[in-house]
């Protein structure tokens, strides 16, 4: 007989209000990550891009990252076309159906009502939504992660070895998606399946390693398959230094988050004196005199090489984003420490219901472990919960490199521990006395109070107002005096307490609704209001420089125009889209809508496209310099490359545009040591690229191939493919210190 199943009609809400937060908008998007987009529009042509990731169509270079997100995003892209909002939909999808799993895995333990509070709260996680609204990978990766912790708790509660091997194998998935990221939960998953599977430890081991075998091979599979084949049959794995796929993981994309990659730029530790060179003569961003007035756009790729762009971490500051204006760390991620959650330049993104999770622990342990003299479910999965809470949040309190949307691992475990918690502290309120039933209206009433904090520097009309914020103090002290002084019935504290919960869900609910209005960077995203403008802001809710609502230096504002205090100079970078005399490519103009006064004339170099609107992805629109491209695909005779730059973020919109190969020369950010001179001379012996747009050899960009191209080329004048003169350069495409060569070799 087939069990019927009652749909849960809040649950069908929860999903409802997921997928119109996550899928806002999304038709609006331009390129978003282009670094990402580019490579997905290589994915297209041909298996073997699809494959390797390439970042560009002639299988040159990868991207910094594993594929199977890419191969995902690929798969719409050969659906729908590639579009921004044809890349991005995957990622929205993916959170959408992590908010479901989550209501599955803690209904069966802690009921219905704590699962739909958990997912709703998940549904509005400023962070989480924020980044589904990009093509940057995350997303999949908490969905990979949510699928192997179903798996994982089906393996307790059924006795099934399958389902752990199932569980792993996923994290393993995870590892191919976004690398060690994906081991961040390994702790959770190893005591959970230790402290909670019913049989012999020694089974309990022997499932373990079977498991932790599985994973490894899972994880290293498609290196293993990379990194066996011919470097000459294959691209060069980008962000490494060692041309490995398993150094990328464990160098750039591993122990150097930890330890603020202080070494090449996009590429993991720099094994060459030419880069530490480099690094010293880019100098300090807010220094450089000769960097634009210390304007700086950040890279594609959702990844700032090096710990910052002059390789020297904690020098990018903000300008007064988030509350408190807060300018300690790297990208505006507050100052390494225990407390660097509460900090303002975080608080926005996941932390505003930690207070009350911290209450909710104790709680849930009170309920699991009285009149139990062993662990029960309940006790054993809010340890599962706070053992992926506490080591991620360890991690990010110490990292030394991260970005604001790294927080969305935070996600799941805040949401889980606070649905259930509540249950747990309500049942304490209604069955103990004493010190354990005022935990639950002095959590609310801290939560209360800690989200009055976040949200203090907004107390103003014009971004938030008084309303929501006594809103929100309403809620939380009228219900919690209510709970404190008032004896009713069970009946009543449970529609006080819920009244409250909801009330503290005002305050990111709000920011979730004030970053969709203001749209999500599609580069770095974070979360609150004018996020669209806002880089290394603390809370996602503050700009670099103005309060006008012109964007940060290197990104387009509002009108289309950068900010008129800052000369209308792009930020430091390489190749079509930069304008720095000591350029560093780390920061390069990425195609993020970077734009100068000559942006709207017709002949202007390096004309900017980059348009916020709506829920699209300011600051990432194409950049490309028509005239430039119009020359180049003109004098093109049969070679592979319609022309080389420096980097990756000066490659991009060019191969969007027109799906056509541009050789990034240095990888992503043009510290990759993929060419020698001699490969160079071999390639432009053999036909296969011709045209060479370089700077003035004082970045990152290799000084010896530099100086070939000088010796053996011809230079370029502007006025051959640009009708503007040498003086209407400030803008973001090849002008200014950018030349275009010509080489041929008998």
């Amino acid at each position: 007989m087939i069990k019927k199943r009652k749909i849960d009609i809040f649950l069908v809400f929860i999903l409802v209000l997921s997928a119109a937060l996550n899928l806002y908008g999304i038709w609006n998007s331009d390129t978003d990550n282009a670094y990402y987009t580019a490579a997905v529009e290589s994915m297209t042509q041909s298996f073997h891009n699809f494959f390797y990731a390439s970042f560009d169509p002639a299988g040159f270079v990868t991207v910094d990252k594993p594929p199977v997100a890419l191969w995902i995003q690929t798969l719409f892209a050969l659906v729908f076309g590639v579009h921004g909002w044809s890349v991005v939909l995957s990622e929205a999808i993916a959170e959408v159906i992590s908010v479901a799993l989550l209501y599955f895995i803690v209904k069966p333990t802690f009921g219905k009502t704590a699962a739909r509070i958990s997912a709703l709260i998940m549904a509005c996680t400023p962070i989480a939504v924020a980044v589904s609204h990009t093509n940057n990978v995350d997303s999949i990766l908490v969905l990979c992660l949510m699928i192997a912790t179903w798996l994982l708790f089906k393996a307790v509660r059924k006795g099934k070895i399958g389902w752990l091997l199932g569980a792993f194998c996923m994290i393993g998935v995870g590892f191919n998606v976004k690398m060690l990221q994906a081991y961040m939960v390994l702790p959770a998953f190893l005591l959970f399946y230790m402290i909670g599977a019913k049989t012999t430890i020694r089974k309990k081991v022997v499932s373990l390693i079977t498991a932790v075998i599985v994973l490894a091979g899972v994880s290293v599979s498609w290196a293993v398959v990379v990194d066996s084949q011919p470097e000459s049959s294959r691209p060069y794995i980008g962000s490494s230094q060692t041309n490995s796929v398993l150094e990328l993981a464990f160098g750039y994309n591993g122990i150097q988050r930890l330890t603020g990659q202080n070494g090449a730029g996009g590429g993991g530790t720099s094994s060459s004196d030419h880069d530490q060179k480099n690094q010293q003569q880019s100098g300090d961003i807010e220094n450089n005199s000769d960097s634009a007035n210390g304007q700086m756009a950040p890279p594609s790729g959702g990844e700032m090489p090096s710990g910052g762009p002059d390789g020297r971490q904690g020098d990018v500051q903000s300008g007064g984003g988030g509350p408190g204006g807060g300018t300690g760390g790297m990208f505006g991620t507050g100052t390494p420490g225990p407390l660097r959650l509460f900090q303002s330049e975080l608080t926005g993104q996941a932390s505003w219901l930690i207070p009350f999770v911290l209450f909710g622990i104790i709680g849930l342990l009170i309920a699991g472990l009285r009149r139990q003299r062993k662990f029960n479910e309940t006790t054993t999965e809010t340890i599962f919960w706070m053992m992926w809470l506490l080591p991620v949040a360890a991690f990010f309190s110490i990292a030394g490199f991260f970005h604001h949307y790294y927080l969305i691992m935070l996600a799941a475990p805040i949401a889980a521990l606070s649905g259930a918690g509540w249950t747990a502290l309500v049942r304490l309120y209604q069955e103990e006395s004493g010190w354990k039933k005022r935990l639950l209206p002095i959590g609310i009433l801290l939560t209360t109070a800690f989200e009055l904090y976040i949200l203090s520097p907004y107390l103003n009309l014009s971004e938030i107002g008084f309303i929501w914020s006594i809103l929100i103090g309403a809620f939380g002290i009228v219900t919690s005096c209510l709970l404190i002084f008032l004896k009713k019935g069970k009946s009543f504290s449970y529609y006080v307490s819920l009244a409250a919960l909801l009330g503290m869900l005002i305050g990111p609910f709000y920011w979730t609704t004030a970053t969709l209005a203001d749209g999500v960077n599609g580069m770095i995203p974070q979360a609150g209001p004018k996020s669209a403008q806002s880089f290394a802001g603390g809370g996602g809710g503050g700009k670099m420089q103005n309060n006008d609502g012109s964007g940060p230096p290197g990104f387009g504002s509002q009108d289309g125009q950068t900010d008129s205090n800052q000369n209308n100079n792009n930020g430091p970078g390489f190749g079509p889209g930069s304008n720095s005399q000591n350029s560093n490519d780390s920061s390069a103009d990425t195609g993020s809508g970077q734009n100068s006064q000559n942006q709207n004339d017709e002949g202007a170099s390096g004309r900017q496209q980059g348009r916020p609107s709506g829920g699209g992805s300011p600051g990432s629109g194409e950049s490309v310099d028509e005239e430039l491209l119009s020359y180049l695909e003109k004098n093109n005779t049969g070679e592979k490359y319609l022309f080389a730059v420096s980097s990756a973020t000066s490659a991009q919109s060019y191969i969007i545009k027109t799906g056509k190969a541009v050789m990034a020369m240095g990888g992503f950010s043009g510290s990759d040591p993929i060419l020698t001179v001699e490969k160079l001379e071999k390639l432009v012996k053999n036909g296969e690229v011709k045209y060479f747009m370089i700077g003035d050899g004082r970045g990152r960009d290799n000084s010896e191939i530099t100086n070939w191209i000088k010796e053996n080329g011809t230079e370029i004048s502007k006025s051959e493919y640009s009708s503007s003169s040498s003086d209407d350069s400030q803008s973001g495409g090849p002008g200014g210190n950018q030349t275009l060569y010509k080489v041929e070799l008998d």
